[in-house]
């Protein structure tokens, strides 16, 4: 078993590139690369789930670690390890990854080959951010996590695509370069790229104003990525632009890169700056939720609604996040404690709450968003048209889409018993008791993603009357002429039924999933608790 445990995530990461490089060499043989890429990226998916049935909740921390020697002239070493924040997002990115190579077999035509390599390279780089405890190691995989998505926009993307691959590459950029800077820092301060041993050696711990450098340095790396308001207007034409499974890929993993790395690494690294800079945090999460809801109901394009709602839900993780950093340190606890007039224990069980929330967040926005962009490009494939006003009465021709997409709606709405509804409470929950008015501002988001949700997608797209005059190149979904809106076909339920599932089932009994993010949270607190 030990010996398994060593070689599980080195396995799991690695697999997709040797999945893309088996495609490069299968010759020109489409029904062959594409049914082998879905079914090697099964393994990776397998493994993620022996991670979560194999980790130890009880101890707690790092583990199934590997570390090797690397690059010594840079003091850098291959370093890969998980815990309960990094395992839940791990599943996720091989879920995601393993429906979006199924679903993109069925409307993928155009330069196959090329398509899959770029697929499972994009896997491999989300994964090598999730386990990578190098910063060496981590930037390495974070800016290889660029290339293949700014080839997906830019080659199987819509009408404007190549604005929009060039705009996600600069935008990522320009954050990356910041966050370089900030690793350069960190390392010439703390003698090691080693994420933890820096996180412990607290850098810079005695000058807020270098300290506040490197936390900017990092947090505009991870804001582009998340994005948070106001980095974030590179992603609606992102997301217009990209094929189906770029914008699933997109809005389900690689946005939850930027947040991942505020846990792993900004707040436990510098919680004194953390401390300082967390209103800003709160503020910039509270004006996201409320700002992208209220975009969000001015948009005539469906897909655009889309991106422009995770804006409005990314903001949660943001909040739920700048509430937490409030306390991280001693002082700043006891702080608190005498505004609040609360003991300093419940303000610590609050901050771990808001990042269960925020946690909890980053999943189950993967799993609806992720399911809401396979149900746009579902029914672009027919009509050819994301625009709002071609729609109407779909309910009485598509009846399974219909079904399909209330439920994914009613979960982004964050309806009792969907998924979303539990992440949305965890983060208020713990967010009141810190920062009770931003909290409340943030509820204004609530109620216009009501708005958006019910008029704009539902009303607009299902009830009412249909009428066949507003659409008139309806046709199939492997491109033959329709009369009419023709329904969900074999390979797109089997797309779906896993993600609406999961929504049922984390509305239902989120336990399993919070015991992850919850030890992760409460070990967090507990770091830096014992720095001071």
């Amino acid at each position: 078993m030990e010996s398994l445990d060593s070689i599980v995530l080195t396995t799991i990461l690695f697999w997709p590139a040797l999945s893309a490089l088996l495609v490069l060499l299968l010759g020109s043989n489409d029904k062959l690369i594409k049914n082998g890429s879905t079914i090697a990226s099964l393994l990776p998916l397998g493994l993620s789930v022996y991670l979560l049935t194999a980790y130890d909740l009880t101890v707690g921390g790092m583990q199934f670690n590997v570390q090797a020697e690397w690059i010594p002239q840079l003091n850098a070493s291959f370093h890969l390890g998980v815990d309960g924040l990094s395992i839940p997002l791990i599943f996720l990115t091989a879920l995601l990854s393993t429906l979006s190579l199924f679903y993109s077999a069925g409307v993928i035509h155009k330069r196959v080959k090329e398509y899959y390599i770029l697929m499972h390279l994009l896997q491999m780089s989300m994964l090598g951010v999730f386990m990578s405890l190098d910063y060496v190691l981590f930037y390495v995989f974070w800016e290889i996590s660029l290339v293949p998505m700014y080839f997906l926009i830019g080659v199987w993307g819509g009408q404007n695509r190549s604005y929009a691959a060039v705009k996600f590459f600069i935008y990522t950029l320009i954050g990356s370069v910041a966050m370089l800077l900030a690793i350069l820092g960190v390392y010439f301060a703390t003698g090691t790229f080693d994420i933890l041993a820096a996180a412990a050696a607290q850098p810079f711990a005695d000058n807020l104003t270098l300290a506040s450098l490197a936390f900017w340095g990092l947090f505009l790396g991870f804001a582009f990525k998340v994005p948070s308001f106001p980095f974030h207007t590179w992603l609606p034409d992102a997301h217009t632009e990209a094929p189906t499974a770029g914008s699933v890929i997109l809005a389900g993993v690689l946005l939850k890169l930027g947040a991942y790395g505020l846990l792993r690494i900004m707040l436990p690294t510098f919680p004194n700056a953390s401390v300082h800079w967390a209103p800003w945090l709160v503020a910039l999460g509270a004006i996201a939720i409320v700002y992208g809801a209220f975009v969000c109901v001015a948009q005539t394009d469906l897909k655009r609604l889309i991106a422009y709602s995770s804006v409005s839900h990314m903001g949660y993780v943001v909040l739920g996040i700048g509430a937490a950093a409030l306390v991280m340190t001693p002082d700043a606890l006891e702080a608190a404690a005498n505004t609040f007039h609360l003991t300093p224990q419940a303000l610590k069980d609050s901050a771990a709450m808001a990042i269960n929330g925020a946690t909890l967040q980053m999943f189950n926005h993967g799993l609806i968003t992720g399911a809401l962009f396979f149900l746009v490009g579902i029914i672009y494939e027919r009509a050819h048209t994301r625009d709002l006003a071609k729609f109407g009465g779909l309910s009485s021709k598509t009846p399974y889409f219909y079904g399909m997409m209330m439920v994914a709606a009613f979960a982004s709405l964050g309806l009792p018993g969907l998924a979303g509804f539990w992440a949305e409470f965890f983060t208020f929950r713990g967010a009141f008791a810190l920062v009770p008015l931003w909290s409340a501002f943030g509820t204004i988001g609530i109620v216009m993603t009501a708005v958006y949700i019910l008029y704009r997608i539902i009303q607009n797209v299902f009830l009412g009357e249909y009428d066949a005059t507003k659409v008139e190149h309806w046709t199939t979904v492997d491109g033959h002429h329709a009369s009419g809106p023709t329904d969900m076909v074999a390979f797109e339920k089997w797309t779906l039924w896993p993600l609406v599932a999961g929504m049922f089932l984390l509305g239902i009994y989120p336990t399993p999933l919070l015991d992850f993010f919850n030890t992760s949270a409460i070990e967090l607190m507990n770091f830096v608790s014992r720095l001071s």
